[in-house]
């Protein structure tokens, strides 16, 4: 309505700009300068009715949106997609502290299963040590010696398969 009223001020203060310029043509001294005036006054008033219905509607429409942040209805909207937000968030912490106590503890049990290999390693050639030892006397000095780096070069590669052969050896040897 406001935007109509002001329309209408507007197309109804062009036709008394033009009769102001017509009888300022016709040199008609008083008149012209009054119809200015109001024109420029119609015009003034069709603009400020605009700026201020427009303020009004801005206003209003802050109103509305702050009443309706504020309402119930919103409130427990809120409230719930603040717990999903919650629930999703502690379901990917869930599944990432699973994955992380997976990855830790499959690095331990890697890490004590080499632990374990060395250690039965270590008391493979221990033993494969004192069967040489007993059967020194046995063999040629050569073959002992041989026999003796083998069991230390596999103890340090960790290669099980060879120390057990090694002491397949040397049990066929005796």
């Amino acid at each position: 309505m406001i935007i109509r009223i002001s329309l209408l001020l507007i197309l109804t203060s062009l036709p008394v700009f033009l009769s102001a310029e017509l009888l300022s043509w016709l040199t008609v001294h008083g008149l012209p300068k009054a119809l200015i005036t109001l024109g420029t006054t119609m015009l003034l008033t069709a603009f400020g009715m605009l700026i201020i219905a427009g303020l009004l509607g801005v206003f209003k429409s802050m109103v509305r949106s702050a009443l309706d942040y504020f309402s119930v209805e919103q409130r427990v909207k809120r409230r719930l997609w603040f717990a999903l937000a919650k629930q999703e968030q502690i379901e990917r912490l869930f599944f990432f502290k699973r994955v992380q106590i997976k990855y830790v503890n499959e690095l331990n049990r890697k890490r004590l299963l080499k632990r374990n290999n060395r250690k039965h390693v270590r008391l493979l050639s221990a033993s494969i040590g004192k069967d040489l030892l007993s059967i020194k006397t046995k063999l040629p000095e050569t073959i002992y010696l041989q026999l003796q780096k083998d069991n230390v070069r596999y103890r340090n590669q960790l290669d099980v398969e060879a120390l057990l052969k090694l002491q397949q050896k040397i049990s066929n040897i005796v």
